[in-house]
């Protein structure tokens, strides 16, 4: 297990073009309304300053030191070049390549900041031009790539489902949806049920992701924003949960992406307890949607695509399944790991078993979106870091060891195990 490199997929990663070179990727009907959309980039970059969102000092000094890595955002050879540099054999592709001063937003703000608020003509215009650019951006290295194709899911559904198949004909892997639904129907709803049905079909795991949050309520208190914002794209999970969607549609898979994992494992116990009988959930109806307990749909269904994984997380990796959790690089994002990933990876992972550290770092990942790791095995080999790089022990017997007891342990409330000493803060 020591002698092979890693062979590490990123399961959040950002691409798009700057925002003005999307339009021959857009309907043409559609023009005017972009070059409206384009005329306000300024106003709403002051309007994030005023807020705190935009950092002026911070912004400045990450171009000047990055210049020429973020061109990776959407030129290929260079954004290769990166992800060697990095390590990462693969990557799943989100949108919008700069999160500092967004201009390489998706028309009409349908990126991260994707919600049920948008216009739907013009939200699913933005996301089919976006989709467009996408499918050819990915399809030049296809084998390193899986390119998450942005769904309006809020909109009309006979044309979010026709989306669903173009987005998978064209060659793109995977589905978001936006985290907020807003004004319009919640997830719960069996309008949506034709688009998990198509998305289970095609074997294209549907994913929300962090950035969309009622910002009109925060005024210029940053701290609540920073605070919810991760909650945001995890609300979809129950959802979906507790009104059976993932009952009826056992082909499913869902995500929740640049959300951490750190809440999962305390809500996981509160709706297993639920589901299970607890005290605190006899006076309910049971559930009736459901046949298993939330922590087996967890296990069969869904994943979390936990960009820069932290260590309080990994001492929780046996509550949330250790095969749950995706490591992302978020490249080329400075909330993430790039372009030092090496070294967070490195004091990160240094003390857990390599068996392990493989299905985080990626073999989890070539599960979930498909890739395939025969045609990767190569591309590992040649940058892929070697467990000593890591800091990881020769020695994995003894590594395994040290974390007998947590994962013997697991999910205490299944095993009536007490918790066990949390190894790693």
């Amino acid at each position: 297990m020591t002698t092979d490199p890693y062979l590490i997929i990123s399961s959040d990663c950002h691409a798009g073009l700057p925002t003005e070179q999307y339009r021959p990727y857009l309907d043409a009907r559609f023009h005017r309304d972009f070059d409206e959309f384009l005329a306000g980039r300024e106003r709403r970059r002051e309007e994030m300053t005023r807020l705190g969102v935009r950092n002026e000092a911070f912004a400045s000094k990450w171009f000047a030191d990055n210049e020429e890595g973020l061109k990776g955002g959407w030129d290929s050879a260079q954004r290769l070049k990166e992800l060697d540099g990095d390590g990462v054999a693969a990557e799943v592709v989100f949108p919008d390549a700069d999160a500092v001063d967004s201009q390489t937003a998706a028309p009409f703000g349908v990126g991260l900041g994707l919600s049920g608020d948008q216009d739907p003509e013009l939200g699913m215009a933005g996301a089919q031009a976006h989709n467009r650019w996408l499918a050819e951006f990915v399809g030049q290295n296809p084998e390193r790539h899986c390119g998450v194709a942005l769904l309006p899911i809020t909109g009309e559904v006979e044309r979010v489902v026709a989306e669903v198949y173009r987005a998978k004909e064209s060659g793109l892997g995977a589905l978001m949806i936006p985290s907020m639904w807003v004004d319009k129907a919640p997830y719960h709803d069996r309008r949506y049920d034709p688009v998990w049905a198509a998305a289970a079909e095609t074997k294209m795991p549907i994913v929300t992701h962090s950035g969309a949050a009622p910002r009109h309520e925060y005024g210029d208190h940053l701290g609540i924003y920073v605070s919810e914002v991760t909650w945001w794209p995890a609300r979809p999970l129950w959802f979906l949960l507790w009104s059976g969607v993932f009952e009826r549609h056992p082909g499913l898979k869902f995500g929740v992406a640049e959300s951490g994992c750190w809440w999962l494992p305390n809500q996981l116990w509160f709706m297993d307890r639920l589901y299970l009988g607890a005290h605190g959930g006899k006076k309910l109806s049971p559930f009736a949607e459901l046949k298993r307990p939330p922590s087996e749909y967890l296990d069969r269904q869904i994943f979390i695509c936990a960009t820069n994984t932290k260590r309080r997380e990994l001492a929780q990796r046996y509550e949330i399944g250790v095969d749950n959790i995706l490591w992302g690089s978020d490249f080329p994002h400075p909330e993430g790991t790039w372009p030092k990933t090496r070294e967070w990876l490195r004091n990160t992972f240094h003390d857990i078993p390599v068996d392990e550290t493989r299905r985080m770092l990626g073999l989890a990942a070539a599960d979930v979106f498909g890739f395939d790791t025969a045609a990767l095995a190569p591309i590992a080999r040649r940058i892929g870091p070697m467990p000593d790089e890591l800091g990881q022990s020769d020695d994995q017997a003894a590594v395994t060891a040290t974390w007998a007891k947590s994962r013997e342990v697991g999910r205490h409330w299944l095993t009536d195990h007490d918790f066990p000493q949390m190894g790693v803060l």
